[in-house]
Order: C-alpha cells, then structure tokens, then sequence
C-alpha cells in the first residue's frame, strides 16, 4: 500500500496524576503519514504540543517491537486496537482513515491505577510474577536438545504460554478485571517444562494466590481475554492451570491433615 497524508481528531485523556481527576482533550493533527507507527504518531503530537508551550502526553513505551508489553493503550475502545495479534507499537496508521477521529485512553481496571496519562501501574502483574515465576531447582548444565524428556507438542504449547508479554490487555478486557489468563500462561511455561515439576504445586498456588491478593477478578469463561491478546494466548491455559492448582490445593490439605 503506498504512503498517503491523513487528517485526524484525537481525543486523548489526560490526568496529572493518580490523585486527579482526568478528562479527554481533543487535538487535530495534519499530514500524518500512514507509514508511521502508532506511537510515532503520538510522537509527533507530543512534539507540536511542546511547541505550542503544552505539556506532552505521558505513554507507556519501550522496545517498540511487539515483545516488551509497554505500550498498553485502549484505541476506540480496544486494547491495542482493532487489528488481531498485534500491539499498539505494531500498529500503523494505515489502518486508519482520513478524517477519523481516534480516542485514546489508558486502561480502565481497579488494579491498574492510572499515575499519569495513559500510563497505569502494574505493578501487581509483577507481583504475580515474584510469587512463582521462576525455577530455583539447579538443573545442571545444559542438556542436548534431543536428550531432553519432552515431546515436540508438549515444548510448543509451553512456547505458546511463554509467548505472554505481560501487557495485561486481558484484564483491561475482562469485565471481571481477571488476570487468569497472564497467570495461567506464566504458571503453564514452566509447569508444563522438566525443570519446573519440583516446585509445580508450590508455583500453582503461590501465583494464583499473588492474583487473589492483588484484586483481580475472577475468571467466568467470557473469552475477551483471548480475543484481545497480541499473542493469542488461548483460554485452554487457564484450563490448565485450574486444573494444576486443584490438585495442588488437595495434597496440600492432605498434608495438612496427615500432620496432625
């Protein structure tokens, strides 16, 4: 598709801080170019707001190639946008029309307070994280591929869980604000890998507690989560790790009572 100019209308919110009160504010921008990403569209909005005296809009950004989870923007009203598979710093503006008008904001979720701008804190994501997503086993050196005990199916759906960036657009999504399905991928990478079988039951229900703990919802199987991901991340892992963390749940409790 060959490069064009646009006109757009954005009605971008803006909020000082996580103590004040926000509010969308409209801004025109001229001659964008449809080659240009997204994000380098709000760079140069940031840019004519700096030459007008106005202070430029703060959002979330880092590798710009679709792997980091920063750029966590809701775009007419979907997470990363309209397109299937793809983050916001991966979306062009070519996927826009001359003389649309584009609402941007950040997401709208309890556990996500918004610090300024279109940047929120997910911090609790992090936390999630700390609980269990690691291995502290020592597992040696590394094996040769093929003397490893796992089958080609087994090592591609734990690929497909580890494929997460953490952006939380599933919760953002999730009407109940749930986190099950960055938990469940996080917990499945490794649970379903040799290396995390010691510490599987521990992980289970050390990250699903994180969640509880940090105020996200809970899961009702509405399916927004998978349609918004970048990385289409399927419902088939939360699936998974319920079923990890059932079983976790009774041999802890058997444990419990075999000790008294």
């Amino acid at each position: 598709m060959s490069e064009r100019n646009i006109s757009i209308t954005l009605k971008v919110w803006r909020q000082k801080d996580a103590d004040s009160a926000g509010a969308f504010e409209t801004y025109r921008m001229e001659s964008v170019s449809t080659s240009s990403s997204f994000l380098e569209m709000l760079d140069l909005l940031n840019e004519q707001l700096i030459e007008e005296d106005k202070d430029p809009i703060a959002f979330d950004h880092d590798c710009r190639e679709g792997i980091c989870g920063m750029c966590s923007l809701v775009i007419n009203g979907i997470p990363h946008g309209k397109n299937k598979l793809q983050t916001t710093c991966q979306l062009h503006m070519r996927s826009f029309r001359d003389g649309d008008t584009i609402t941007i904001e950040p997401y709208r979720s309890k556990p996500f307070p918004v610090t300024r701008d279109l940047v929120v804190d997910r911090t609790p994501m992090d936390t999630i994280m700390q609980a269990g997503g690691y291995v502290t086993q020592r597992i040696g050196a590394a094996q040769d591929a093929n003397a490893l005990p796992i089958s080609k199916e087994l090592a591609d759906k734990a690929m497909d869980a580890a494929a997460c960036i953490g952006c939380g657009a599933c919760v953002a999504v999730c009407p109940n604000a749930s986190a099950m399905l960055f938990t469940s991928a996080k917990v499945s990478q490794l649970n379903m890998l040799p290396q995390g079988k010691p510490e599987k039951d521990r992980r289970a229900l050390r990250m699903v507690g994180a969640m509880d703990a940090a105020g996200f919802g809970n899961c009702t199987n509405i399916g927004e989560c998978e349609a918004a991901c970048p990385k289409g991340i399927s419902l088939d892992f939360i699936a998974r790790m319920n079923r990890d963390y059932a079983v976790a749940s009774v041999k802890q409790f058997l444990g419990m009572v075999g000790s008294v």
